[in-house]
């Protein structure tokens, strides 16, 4: 009898060892790395994030930037760090889904354990506001005429729009590429280009100040900012681009820690200040469990690669 009772309390001992680590997660500060740079979208978003994960988990979230190669540096770091539930990355969807088919790059979304998406992008169809182009009609009639029309983007998933809408409509346009948003707004304003693929926080204030126009929204929904302006899908064009911010670790940290993780993330996509951060930036708060957020990766993996084949897209040089 005491042989069985000493048996249970070992047992017992080692079942609380193994569940300790868990438990007391975490009981240090967890590192946050952002795939771009300091104060651009991602990184004002993510840092809110943090912000707000901080006061859930009662810990210091610190936030580290290690922006390069179109945002595959950042998922390229966290993906050789312990998974140990302290070292949690940016992984935005354009990074996993759609940089592999352009790029050589050491990450595959089997590397990472995804914890939540915690904002969608949104972008538009611009042109200068004394454009001849008044639609999305205007721009692809001429398009259709050569040499066709020049656009602006810095990368994908913006200048995929510009070749979905010319591979629908048979419409020709070349694009010109710029290093960022802001780079690419001001070619357009300077007339080095007629159109550009943007998101709110480039664009909304010259739209606001009549020197910019929104063509169409060429996400799945309408611009609050702007409601009366339509999708491209509503134009009547099987056109649109979707980006996510998603949280992702290490593959093997524990899954008591993801669930945990992934709570935070939901805890704070839902306050106030963050929601009131994400209108400003043009960012949609919207939040998605790591599970969904892995099927979309694999989803928009494929979606990309035919897309990026069907316009002809060269791979880049790292």
């Amino acid at each position: 009898m005491k042989g069985a009772t000493l048996l249970a309390a070992v047992a017992a001992a080692a079942a609380l060892c193994a569940a300790a680590p868990a438990q007391a997660w975490p009981d240090k500060e967890v590192t946050l790395t952002v795939n771009y740079g300091a104060g651009g979208n991602t990184d004002v978003a993510s840092r809110e994030l943090a912000r707000a994960m901080e006061a859930d988990l009662g810990r210091s979230v610190v936030v580290f930037n290690r922006p390069g190669a179109l945002g595959t540096i950042g998922p390229a770091y966290v993906a050789k760090q312990p998974a140990d539930g302290y070292n949690v990355g940016v992984v935005t969807l354009s990074s996993i889904a759609i940089m592999p088919h352009l790029m050589t790059i050491p990450y595959a979304a089997r590397d990472f354990d995804f914890i939540a998406a915690y904002g969608r992008y949104r972008y538009g169809v611009v042109v200068r506001a004394d454009s001849p182009y008044k639609s999305v009609a205007d721009l692809v009639a001429a398009a259709k005429q050569s040499p066709g029309i020049f656009f602006g983007a810095p990368s994908a998933p913006n200048n995929l729009a510009m070749f979905d809408l010319g591979r629908v409509t048979g419409a020709k346009f070349e694009q010109v590429s710029y290093k960022s948003g802001s780079e690419t707004v001001s070619a357009l304003l300077g007339k080095q280009v007629d159109v550009i693929v943007q998101n709110p926080s480039d664009v909304t204030s010259y739209i606001q100040s009549g020197r910019l126009r929104l063509l169409a929204s060429a996400s799945p929904i309408r611009w609050p900012e702007f409601p009366d302006v339509p999708t491209l899908k509503e134009a009547g064009y099987d056109v649109e681009i979707d980006s996510w911010l998603g949280l992702a670790v290490p593959k093997g940290t524990p899954e008591s820690v993801r669930t945990r993780l992934e709570q935070s993330a939901k805890t704070a996509v839902a306050s106030d200040r963050l929601q009131q951060t994400y209108k400003q930036l043009g960012v949609d708060p919207v939040w998605l469990s790591g599970q969904d957020y892995a099927k979309m990766v694999g989803t928009t993996y494929e979606q990309m690669g035919r897309a990026i084949k069907a316009a002809n897209l060269p791979r880049m040089t790292n």
